[in-house]
């Protein structure tokens, strides 16, 4: 089925067919019902070349040298057949009996034994530059787009692979990973809860000492839960759904399910307050729900930016502040400088990181660096709706330059990048980073071109110099015509004059007054032309050797 713009296309080519043919008709001298049939005709071969290519070359092949209005048809019908017809051996069928048909109605119309050789030369030379060039370059153009969409189609392949190789690999580091972090820090986390569950219990502690026990215990507690989750998440590839609590849920919990978004900020100042650290919390703006990916985003960026404070700055004040601006979410957490920090801190060096990259993959962005008035500073920002990460790989490729449509492929759809290029730069960049057979390919597309249009120049200037020399042999002057006498020699005529076997006399026979019974004429055209309406003529009749008539008239073009 056709799309909209497809169908307002063809109705406005076969109504511009229609329109060229009719005006040809109209120039050849055709009025009346005859010239609507040809526009008719021609609008309807032209709607028809698609579905019905070989059928359409071959009629419009035919009637064009009988119908003048064809001739502009011919050209379009003769492009569209070389695409349209599937098979190289039956575009070869089509073409001929197109071409053995126009040679033969070109012989009835103008049917002269003497000039026969001269209509064929003339139709070939015609029918090889509206119609077999142009369907040879449009039959080579769509087996190059063929072969690039084919090298597309093969491209999306292998980039899907492998994408498959690559998270298959990602998948068995993953579960490595998930192993290690299983053996190594679950052991050690389970003795962590275990020796402070004992030491909670201890009635040699104070209270104090036994609610910062129970709080490293919780805490315990908690990071056994979060490990699960994590050695989940790289085993599956999936991360459990975060259901939410029913009741307020502080950091530490026994549970285990400490909320992990903005609505879990508290329990992080409440933790960090309950281990001796000075805290504030400050809310400012209308709350607005954020995306998961978000939400977690910004618990995490609170949580490593405590953890931070912790380490490099102990027992400074800290500001965590959360703002709900109208376009974006806002946190910001600082602590102030401390006089003596620490120098043996042990840090992996990859927190910040990982924060920058969590922000980047939900559309946000992380801040962190030393404070204008001392001490640290971390701030980020995260967008309420779902943003895509940008890509990390340049959509200026090679295959991807050469369409603007997603690929479809088994698995999905491949979606392509921008085209910047027209379609013969992409083209001939492809050629150009291809193989040596793309390249080749190439080539040999190039040197047909260049040698069909060479033939068709040669071919062009042989019919210029063939025609001047055909008006040659059918003109004289009016001053060599008033010079014959009638009753003058045949021969001697004859041999003054030019043979006027040429295809320029062709269509003048017969056209004057009645020639004389028994006598064969000579019909020769004027050099001088008065009226551009008429064709000034010279006839001259000769019967048993001599000239017994000779007489001067105009033929209607």
């Amino acid at each position: 089925m056709w799309s909209r713009r497809r169908t307002a296309g063809e109705v406005v080519l076969a109504v511009v067919m229609a329109l060229l043919a009719a005006g040809t008709e109209e120039l050849a001298g055709e009025h009346g019902w005859q010239l609507a049939a040809v526009a008719l005709a021609a609008a309807v071969l032209s709607l028809l070349r698609r579905r019905l290519p070989s059928t359409t070359l071959i009629l419009t092949g035919g009637l064009a040298p009988l119908l003048p209005g064809f001739l502009v048809l011919l050209i379009l019908v003769g492009w569209s057949a070389g695409r349209y017809i599937a098979g190289a051996g039956r575009a070869l069928i089509a073409f001929t009996v197109a071409y053995v048909l126009n040679i033969a109605t070109s012989l009835l119309d103008v049917w002269d034994l003497h000039r026969t050789l001269t209509v064929v030369f003339m139709s070939t030379l015609y029918y090889l530059g509206t119609t077999l060039a142009p369907g040879l370059a449009n039959r080579y153009w769509t087996q190059r787009r063929s072969l690039l969409h084919a090298l597309q189609e093969r491209n999306a392949q292998l980039l899907r692979e492998r994408a498959m190789v690559a998270s298959s690999a990602r998948l068995r580091e993953r579960q490595r990973i998930a192993q290690d972090m299983h053996d190594s820090l679950g052991h050690q986390l389970a003795l962590i809860s275990v020796h402070t569950g004992a030491l909670e219990v201890d009635r040699e502690l104070t209270d104090r000492q036994r609610e910062a026990v129970g709080v490293l215990r919780n805490a315990s507690v908690t990071a056994m839960h979060e490990l699960r989750e994590v050695v989940g998440i790289l085993n599956d590839g999936i991360e459990a759904p975060v259901e939410a609590p029913t009741a307020p849920v502080r950091a530490g919990d026994e549970s285990g399910r400490a909320a992990r978004g903005t609505a879990g900020i508290e329990g992080l100042v409440e933790a960090a307050r309950a281990a001796g650290n000075k805290v504030e919390l400050r809310r400012l703006g209308e709350y607005q729900p954020l995306p998961p990916a978000a939400d977690h985003a910004a618990y995490r960026i609170v949580q490593e930016a405590l953890t931070n404070a912790y380490k490099y700055a102990p027992g400074a004040p800290i500001d965590v502040e959360v703002r709900y601006e109208p376009d974006s979410f806002v946190i910001e957490i600082g602590n102030e400088p401390v006089a003596d920090p620490p120098r043996d801190v042990v840090s992996g060096g990859q927190g910040l990181t990982g924060l920058y990259e969590r922000a980047r993959l939900v559309g946000g962005m992380v801040h962190a660096g030393p404070a204008d008035g001392g001490g640290f500073r971390v701030a980020g920002v995260l967008p309420y709706g779902v943003v895509e990460a940008a890509p990390l790989v340049d959509v200026a490729d090679d295959f991807r330059q050469q369409s603007t449509r997603p690929l479809v492929g088994d698995l999905g759809p491949v979606t392509v990048g921008p085209a910047d290029w027209t379609f013969t730069e992409r083209e001939l960049a492809m050629a150009m980073r291809g193989g040596r057979s793309t390249g080749r390919g190439v080539a040999v597309g190039c040197g047909i071109a260049f040698a069909s249009l060479v033939l068709l120049l040669v071919a062009g200037g042989f019919g210029v110099y063939f025609l001047v020399g055909a008006m040659e042999k059918g003109m004289i002057d009016p001053g060599e015509y008033d010079a014959v006498k009638v009753g003058a020699a045949e021969q001697e005529v004859r041999d003054r004059l030019p043979s006027g076997d040429t295809i320029a006399t062709t269509g003048l026979h017969g056209k004057g007054p009645a020639e004389p019974e028994g006598a064969k004429c000579l019909v020769l055209m004027s050099s001088e032309v008065v009226d551009s309406e008429a064709e000034p003529v010279f006839r001259f009749c000769f019967k048993d050797g001599k000239l017994i008539e000779k007489k001067s008239y105009e033929v209607k073009r």
